[in-house]
C-alpha cells in the first residue's frame, strides 16, 4: 500500500459502507456532530474548570479463571495546566487510569467526565473522534513514523483530523520551534538522539492543541541528562498551553516537576 493511501484510510476514523447508503452517511454526520460537540466543550472550559475526572470508577479485568481488579472505586479530578503524576508499583492502577482517561477503555463501573461532558454514554466511533481530536498522547517508545520527517510525524494528527494545509503548516512550525526542534524539521526520526526524539512525540502530542495529553513513562528510555531536559519541557508546555498532563511514571526526577503526585496500590487512591 502507498504513502498516500495509508493516509487516506487513517484519515478516516469511521469504517465506511457502500455508497449510497443515507442512513449510515446520516449515522457518521450525526456522530461527527457530537463528537464535535462534545469537543468543543472540553475546549471551551475556563483554566479553572476540570478537565477530565473519574468519579467513583471500577475496572476488573479477567486473566483465565481468574477477575483481577485493577480499579477498586477510583475518584480523581485534573484542572487545567496541571501536571499529575500517577505513581505505585506495576500492577496498582496506573496504565488502567491511563486507558480510561484516554478513551481507550471503558470503566465497569462508576463515570468518567471530559470538560464537563460524561463521556459513559459515546459508541466506538464518538471515542475514536474524540481520540482524535481533543486527547494527545506521549509514548515511552516515541512511537515516531520512521519514513516520516520530523514535520510531516508532527503534522500527521493535523492531516489526521481534515485541518486545512495552510493551518497545518503554520502549527507544525510553532510545535517545533516551542520544542527547540525547529532546524530539524526536514529529519528523519533516526538521525535524531532519543531526548529530541520525545520532543518531537511532545510537539506531536500538542499540536491539535488538547486539553488533555496521557503520557505513560515518557522518560523511561531515556539517560538522566536528557530526562531532565524533557521534563522541564513538558512542565513548561504543560503551563504554556494550558493543557493537563496525566503521567504515569516510576520516576522519581518526574514527580519533583510535577504540581501533584497521586500514588496507587492495588486498585486505590493511597
Amino acid at each position: 500500500m502507498s504513502a498516500a493511501a495509508a493516509h487516506a484510510r487513517l484519515a478516516d476514523p469511521v469504517p465506511s459502507q457502500a455508497p449510497g447508503i443515507n442512513a449510515s452517511t446520516n449515522a457518521s454526520i450525526s456522530a461527527d456532530a457530537t463528537a464535535e460537540a462534545l469537543m468543543r466543550s472540553a475546549l471551551a472550559q475556563p483554566a479553572s474548570q476540570v478537565v477530565v475526572q473519574l468519579r467513583g470508577v471500577h475496572k476488573t479485568y479477567r486473566l483465565g479463571q481468574h477477575v483481577i481488579p485493577a480499579l477498586q472505586g477510583v475518584d480523581l479530578a485534573v484542572q487545567c495546566g496541571e501536571l499529575l503524576a500517577l505513581t505505585g508499583p506495576s500492577g496498582s492502577g496506573k496504565s488502567t487510569i491511563l486507558n480510561l482517561c484516554g478513551l481507550i477503555d471503558t470503566p465497569d463501573r462508576g463515570e468518567i467526565w471530559l470538560g464537563g461532558q460524561s463521556v459513559g454514554g459515546l459508541n466506538e466511533t464518538l471515542r475514536t473522534l474524540l481520540r482524535r481530536d481533543a486527547l494527545g498522547f506521549v509514548f515511552q517508545s516515541f512511537n515516531l513514523v520512521p519514513v516520516m520527517t520530523v514535520a510531516e510525524n508532527v503534522d500527521y494528527p493535523l492531516f489526521i483530523a481534515g485541518v486545512p494545509a495552510a493551518e497545518r503548516r503554520e502549527r507544525v512550525a510553532a510545535q517545533l520551534a516551542a520544542v527547540g526542534l525547529a532546524d530539524h524539521a526536514q529529519h528523519r526520526p533516526d538521525a535524531l538522539s532519543g531526548g529530541q526524539r520525545q520532543r518531537v512525540a511532545i510537539a506531536r502530542a500538542l499540536v491539535k492543541r488538547p486539553r488533555l495529553v496521557i503520557a505513560d513513562e515518557p522518560t523511561a528510555s531515556l539517560d538522566s541528562h536528557t530526562a531532565d531536559q524533557v521534563l522541564d519541557l513538558m512542565r513548561e508546555r504543560c503551563h504554556a498551553e494550558g493543557a493537563a498532563f496525566v503521567i504515569a511514571t516510576h520516576d522519581s526526577r518526574l514527580t519533583q516537576r510535577c504540581d501533584r503526585i497521586v500514588a496507587l496500590l492495588d486498585g486505590r487512591l493511597s
